[in-house]
């Protein structure tokens, strides 16, 4: 009977691609493909944020956002990915390191950030945006909900061209060595599943929800299916993906992640939302008097 060892597995494992992680270099300044992830799906979604906002057909009436509101919360939702992306990752994935070095908190360019903690900050942003331009925080939050998939899909991407956040050692025919990995060893490309399904099903769903049936009528329901959503594909993916070295597996188990942790709640959060959704009354069309 043939016995796999790390050798033969890694003579059968797919080659990894040889992508520089920067894209361009002039000087001192370096464009990586992970910054520019993150800069391409906060244009892309705030583009069809703008378009979603144009289209009185998906609310069934005006919309009770204005295209304005749109282009302003673009800074907002900048600081809240970046700021929330970065403390989340503090917070969740490695507090003892940044606690003994605290001036690492601010070195964003060496890597670390989380995306529960983005997540976070964005939801802040959009609550506090909300109130002072007094929108309804659900319609703001169905609206982001429904481009995020985009900016997840390309950071994800380009997670595996930086090597990092790589799967657990097997043996499936895709399987690949990364180049980052101590242990020479091939692995789930753990990064494109999450792309796949935290990216481009996600994304494909929720634009489905949102022109086909028109679920942006019924604040929130786009929101839980994102969230909802999201937390089930990182549950599944987590069973793929290697565990943080300085967090392990959790509770003395061989399967339970920090990822997990989060991503569970997420999950059932969304399926409450969805179900709870309700129709909302059409914002009534501007008059003479109200324009």
């Amino acid at each position: 009977m043939d016995v796999f060892t790390p050798a033969l597995l890694t003579q059968t494992a797919l080659a990894f691609p040889d992508i520089d992680p920067v894209l361009i270099q002039i000087g001192p300044v370096a464009i990586r493909w992970y910054s520019l992830g993150y800069i391409v799906g906060i244009v892309i979604g705030w583009v069809l944020a703008r378009r979603m906002v144009h289209n009185e057909r998906l609310w069934g009436g005006p919309a009770p956002i204005q295209p304005v509101d749109i282009d302003d919360f673009l800074l907002w939702a900048t600081i809240g990915i970046i700021a929330g992306g970065r403390i989340g990752y503090v917070l969740f994935y490695d507090l003892g390191t940044f606690l003994a070095e605290p001036l690492r908190i601010f070195t964003v360019w060496q890597g670390g950030m989380s995306f529960h903690g983005g997540l976070i900050g964005t939801t802040l942003a959009m609550l506090f945006f909300a109130r002072s331009r007094g929108i309804d925080p659900w319609r703001l939050f169905d609206v982001i909900a429904a481009v995020a998939p985009i900016g997840i899909g390309l950071v994800r991407i380009a997670n595996f061209i930086n090597a990092e956040l790589y799967g657990r050692p097997s043996d499936v025919g895709w399987a690949m060595v990364f180049p980052t990995d101590p242990e020479r060893l091939p692995r789930h490309p753990s990064q494109l599943y999450e792309a796949f399904l935290e990216g481009l099903v996600l994304f494909i769903l929720l634009w489905v929800a949102v022109h086909i049936w028109l679920k942006l009528r019924n604040p929130r329901f786009v929101t839980g299916l994102f969230v909802g959503g999201y937390g089930a594909a990182r549950t599944f993916v987590e069973f793929f993906r290697e565990p943080d070295p300085q967090l392990g597996f959790l509770l003395g188990t061989e399967w339970l992640t920090m990822g997990m942790v989060l991503s569970i709640p997420m999950a059932l959060l969304g399926l409450a939302l969805v179900l709870s959704a309700r129709p909302a009354k059409p914002v009534p069309a501007a008059t003479d008097e109200t324009k």
